[in-house]
């Protein structure tokens, strides 16, 4: 996959678009549980007061907190507080960092002046035990007492507060401050109702914000994902047109459509998920982490559980799940390679009544398909259920600790849900990545599949400094001393050939079956490279100049005619786009195959199906020679390419390419003399080797292979 990430440089501003979008939405994700915590807490518990600075108090309550202040914090409280009439009002401009002070001080203070009250029993045992009079107010008799008397009980009550939780004595200043507010004629309800509404809308705003990133990220990550998916088979289509023969052959047909389809698909879907996924649930995970220490660390462990469990479970369905998933694929080419074996070989079948054995063939692979599919199934269904029962067993640990807490007075219920919202997005990110990690192995596979064609090295390339062709010479073929050895094969196909084929001339390839005459004519287009010697084309080695400028001079007719979809004008366009109308009626003219064209409805927009399935064989074999004559290249290769015609269609068609050519080299691979009997040269093959070079009469005198086989074709005669 790591190798495949550089297919992504084009898309860096639209991955950064998404980094910066998956940030916002986890930053509001993250702050959501905050928002719950507050409302429940403050606005609901604190009656949306969130505090214990006063944003107002009477004098009179002042001078009383005052009483159990030292002189800093009187100092502090006087320097943020403004006098109107007999209220103090808080200034506007306070800093973060003095009203978290502020709360300090006021909590105590407003503790203890609850504590003196006289309607508290606590209030009433403390003046007990100062020793005043029934009836005396405790506040007017401290006030009365020395700095240091005060001072001392303030210290005992230090001690008291040290194993209280801040939020608790908080909560106690909160409760006096609702009353001063009230004692004040302030509307507590409506502050209330105030903080819960503007959370609300905040939350709301917030989930706003979620869904647009969320949309935002999955079509852009589709947009990134699909451009991957597009410069991939783009790369795997050039790479394999490039390939020679030796390379193409190293896959099968088949395996190079799975690889191009279904490969690069699952990449792309892979690749859509990590985007909206993979790179989301770290930042989750991690922000989540840190809001979990700073909301209550004491119950941390339950999600270290959690975590490890998750791992654990990923884990064991990775050793268990990944080597199917290379299976997996394996067997998808397989199915592939025989559907397209039975599809293309329908009629054979049918002929030899081997339907039976062909359904058998397609039901193992099918079969084998759909068992590794279920396997692995069932080894992912197990993950959904077990991460269920971690993230419930979660919850039900963090109610179970948490509710202890809130009875102990150690935390608040607001605390209680967030915590477990923050655990929930913690495990959550970790189930993203599990689920991922569903597709990742058979994505890795796959990869590592389109990989093996990108990184296959081409042994036939154009020179780095390439020559130009000769303009003096057209169309002059020349092999000096060819050697030629199949990769991985032991023995040479072809042995010290030597010849020149003159411009303008014909020169014919006759030999026995597997005597190396196809081998020979497929040197001179580059599906392969020579193993020793050269091949020079109007006096330059042809591997010294580029594969396009050698292909532009050579009109290529294959033994087997090859046409592709569209209509019949297209098809013999294939090679010169920018040819007439004329320059097409004449090739079809050359290769015999107006009658049949005109005869069709559309005649030259006849509709050609794929493979040409809509026209007999020795129909294509004409079209395919009148691609090559509509072209007017300088060398014409016919690769027995007259085999599939009868033998008048034979004689007419080499007397109209002798008229009509008569200015081009052709070069002609034969089975039949009779094709080449007027041939300028003719080469004889035997074994790979030149065993006869001339006339078809010098031949006959001079040649004992060249002989037989006219003596195989013609019957008996003298030489």
């Amino acid at each position: 996959m790591i190798k495949l990430m550089k297919y992504l440089k084009k898309s860096a501003g639209y991955i950064v678009l998404i980094i910066t979008l998956l940030f916002l939405q986890a930053y509001c994700d993250l702050s959501l549980p905050d928002y719950t915590s507050k409302i429940i807490n403050v606005g609901i518990q604190q009656k949306g007061i969130e505090d214990s600075v006063p944003d107002k108090l009477r004098d009179s309550t002042l001078q009383n907190l005052q009483i159990f202040m030292d002189e800093d914090q009187k100092k502090e409280v006087s320097q943020n507080y403004t006098q109107e009439d007999d209220t103090w009002v808080l200034n506007d401009d306070i800093s973060k960092e003095t009203r978290e002070n502020l709360n300090e001080d006021f909590s105590k203070a407003m503790m203890m002046v609850s504590a003196f009250s006289e309607d508290s029993e606590q209030g009433q045992a403390m003046v007990a035990q100062m020793g005043l009079p029934e009836g005396t107010d405790p506040l007017t008799a401290l006030a009365q007492m020395p700095e240091e008397a005060v001072q001392q009980i303030m210290s005992q009550v230090d001690e008291k507060l040290k194993d209280m939780p801040e939020s608790i004595v908080t909560q106690a200043g909160v409760s006096f401050v609702a009353s001063e507010y009230e004692a004040l004629g302030k509307d507590v309800d409506a502050i209330q109702m105030h903080y819960i509404l503007m959370s609300g809308i905040r939350m709301l705003a917030m989930a706003l914000v979620i869904m647009l990133a969320a949309i935002s990220v999955t079509f852009i990550s589709a947009r990134v994902a699909g451009r991957l998916g597009h410069d991939l088979r783009n790369s795997i289509y050039r790479k394999v047109m490039s390939f020679s023969s030796r390379e193409y052959h190293k896959f099968s047909t088949a395996s190079l459509i799975t690889r191009s389809t279904n490969d690069v698909q699952q990449v792309q879907q892979v690749m859509a998920m990590m985007f909206r996924i993979v790179l989301y649930a770290p930042i989750l995970g991690i922000g989540g982490v840190i809001k979990v220490l700073n909301t209550d660390s004491s119950m941390t462990w339950i999600l270290g559980v959690a975590v490890g469990l998750i791992l654990i479970v990923i884990f064991v369905l990775f050793q268990v799940a990944m080597p199917k998933f290379t299976i997996l694929q394996t067997l998808i080419d397989r199915l592939n390679l025989v559907s397209r074996e039975i599809l293309t070989g329908i009629p054979v079948i049918r002929a030899f009544s081997r339907e039976k054995h062909e359904e058998e063939r397609f039901e193992k692979a099918n079969l084998d398909l759909t068992k590794t599919n279920l396997f692995v199934n069932r080894c992912m269904t197990f993950m959904m259920p077990i991460m269920m029962l971690i993230m419930n067993g979660v919850s039900v640990l963090i109610i179970y600790s948490g509710s202890h807490a809130v009875d102990n007075g150690t935390m608040q219920v607001g605390n209680v849900m967030a915590f477990i919202q923050y655990a929930m997005q913690i495990i959550m990110a970790f189930l993203f990545i599990s689920m991922v990690s569903i597709m990742m192995p058979r994505a890795q596979v796959a990869a590592e599949r389109v990989n093996e064609i990108l990184d296959m090295e081409v042994m036939i390339k154009d020179p780095e400094e390439p020559k130009e062709f000769l303009p003096e010479k057209k169309g002059e073929v020349e092999f000096k001393n060819v050697y030629f050895c199949y990769p991985d094969a032991d023995e040479a196909v072809l042995h010290n050939i030597s010849f020149t084929a003159p411009a303008g001339k014909t020169t014919a390839f006759i030999g026995s079956t597997g005597s190396g005459k196809s081998t020979l004519i497929n040197l001179i287009p580059r599906f392969f490279d020579v193993s020793r010697g050269s091949i020079l084309v109007d006096g330059v080695d042809i591997r010294d100049v580029k594969q396009h400028d050698l292909c532009e001079k050579i009109g290529y007719v294959p033994q087997k005619g090859v046409l592709f979809s569209g209509t019949i004008e297209s098809n013999l366009k294939y090679g010169k786009e920018d040819a007439t109308m004329e320059e097409v009626k004449r090739a079809a003219r050359i290769a015999q195959a107006t009658d049949f064209i005109e005869e069709k409805e559309e005649q030259y927009d006849s509709p050609i199906a794929q493979g040409g399935s809509n026209v007999s064989g020795g129909q294509k074999q004409r079209l395919s020679i009148a691609r090559a004559v509509a072209k007017d290249p300088e060398i014409y290769i016919f690769d027995d390419s007259f085999s599939a015609l009868d033998y008048k269609t034979d004689v007419k068609l080499r007397a109209a390419l002798q008229a009509e050519t008569h200015g081009s080299t052709t070069l002609i691979v034969a089975q039949r003399i009779s094709t080449i009997l007027h041939a300028d040269q003719i080469l004889v093959l035997d074994d790979g080797k030149m065993v006869g070079k001339g006339t078809h009469e010098e031949l006959l005198k001079s040649c004992e292979v060249y002989w037989e086989i006219y003596e195989s074709q013609f019957g008996k005669g003298g030489r």
